[in-house]
């Protein structure tokens, strides 16, 4: 049952995320509440995952679980930023707190940490999803035919969501070379949703591959 938890946990964290990156389409009210939303999930992630968290100084370090846990790290610094420079900003949720100025630097930290918390959200995921395929084919055996679709079908993602990465401008948002997210508003949300959807599966992708690399290190 804890495991079916975390699933659902970490469907809706994914969730909400794609919805946090369309804030100006959702409207800053909206992003607000996403933003509380998400910070009370990443509470119950970590709570689901407290035994994780307590074997952090036992075992040995490989390599692949070092770079699970830099990686852990580097998610819990950009949500921390996140959040953090969300108060800050927040003019709706927590329009009630006694917050004076520092909009500027909240600001830039906000999407600095936005973007690269998605980028470090995909290669999490994409570093787990060998368990989570593993949990699936329990339950679901898929033939050889199925299993080669699925990983066409991941590589046609990732190939879409390179072209998709530059067609909305990440990189720019990333290295901080705009310091403001374009949005076309007559566009469907759907479609922007979408877009980001393949973004993440392409680091998802790459977080997959560089597991199975990092596994047959010894």
């Amino acid at each position: 049952m804890k495991r079916y938890s975390k699933i659902a946990v970490d469907l809706a964290m994914t969730g909400l995320l794609l919805l946090l990156m369309a804030y100006e389409m959702v409207g800053a009210a909206a992003h607000e509440w996403l933003g509380i939303s998400m910070f009370l999930l990443v509470i119950f992630h970590h709570v689901l995952n407290r035994k994780w968290s307590g074997n952090l100084l036992k075992g040995k370090y490989r390599p692949i679980r070092i770079v699970q846990t830099v990686l852990v790290a580097l998610v819990l610094c950009a949500m921390l930023g996140s959040m953090a420079s969300g108060i800050v900003l927040s003019r709706h949720a927590l329009a009630f707190l006694p917050i004076i100025g520092g909009t500027s630097w909240a600001r830039t930290m906000h999407m600095l940490c936005g973007y690269w918390g998605f980028v470090f959200m995909g290669l999490h995921l994409g570093l787990h999803w060998g368990m989570i395929v593993g949990m699936v084919s329990r339950h679901f055996k898929p033939s050889s035919l199925l299993a080669g679709v699925s990983k066409i079908a991941g590589v046609a993602i990732a190939a879409y969501g390179a072209y998709a990465l530059f067609k909305r401008g990440l990189p720019g948002y990333l290295f901080l070379e705009n310091h403001f997210a374009f949005f076309d508003f007559s566009e469907p949300l759907v479609f922007f949703l979408l877009d980001y959807l393949a973004i993440m599966g392409l680091f998802v992708w790459i977080g997959h591959c560089t597991a199975k690399v990092l596994k047959g290190i010894r």
